[in-house]
């Protein structure tokens, strides 16, 4: 009886050990995934990679024009160019606070050849905004006010969006960190798991019981065969 129970006892902790090691598996995937999805959400995007409004991204700025346009008597349109590293020049269209404006003067002012003085590049964040037919309107009209000679192209209504794209960097939009109902779901489930992993430590996950029930079933119906057949081998024929 002792050798059964210790056999039987074996088998329990086999069951422990293999599903601990599957609700630890299953943790790892729900949180790498979560981690995953947490490092999307923060992730700062380059402007021409730009997919959705909701994607907080930045431009360096290389020059950056006067203001064009003012939304609600605090925030201007400006036009701002970024230059690759390889030297190529792409124009785009930022907000700004109006009393962020001394932040920019510099630039603005290289960029009006007002000084010769080469300021830094300066790398601003923010929000992709729709550009309204007004903010449309007034770029058209004042562009070729900025855009270097040789650079310049004729924009108008049907080449817009292919030059300047069809929103603009709000700068005065902060990163915003939405809670992420995924992400919660995941952690979860994996602190669900962990307390499953407790329960089975201790003697407390039903799931054993029921395994470790089930095995012993088997066990004693294999053993009562076998008890069976020794029965059958000793009978003697007369």
């Amino acid at each position: 009886m002792a050798k059964k129970n210790k056999k039987r006892k074996g088998v329990r902790v086999v069951i422990k050990l293999l599903l601990c090691l599957i609700y630890i598996g299953t943790i790892f995937i729900l949180v790498s995934s979560g981690f995953r999805l947490y490092e999307e959400d923060k992730k700062i995007v380059k402007w021409k990679d730009v997919t959705s409004t909701r994607e907080y991204s930045y431009i360096e700025i290389s020059q950056m024009s006067e203001a064009f346009a003012v939304i609600n008597n605090n925030k201007q349109i400006h036009f701002v160019i970024e230059q690759t590293k390889k030297g190529v020049w792409h124009t785009y269209l930022i907000a700004i606070n109006k009393k962020d404006y001394d932040k920019y003067k510099n630039i603005i002012d290289y960029s009006y050849e007002r000084t010769d003085k080469k300021p830094n590049k300066i790398k601003v964040y923010g929000y992709p905004s729709k550009i309204t037919n007004n903010i449309k309107k007034l770029a058209i009209k004042n562009i070729s006010n900025f855009v270097p000679i040789e650079n310049n192209v004729v924009i108008d209504n049907k080449n817009f969006e292919e030059y300047l794209t069809n929103t603009y960097l709000d700068t005065t939009k902060s990163q915003k960190h939405e809670t992420n109902y995924i992400i919660v779901a995941l952690l979860i489930m994996a602190l669900i798991l962990f307390i499953l992993i407790v329960f089975t430590l201790f003697d407390k996950d039903k799931i054993v019981d029921e395994v470790d029930e089930l095995i012993e079933k088997e066990i004693d119906k294999e053993e009562k065969k076998i008890n069976d057949n020794k029965i059958d081998d000793d009978i003697e024929i007369l």
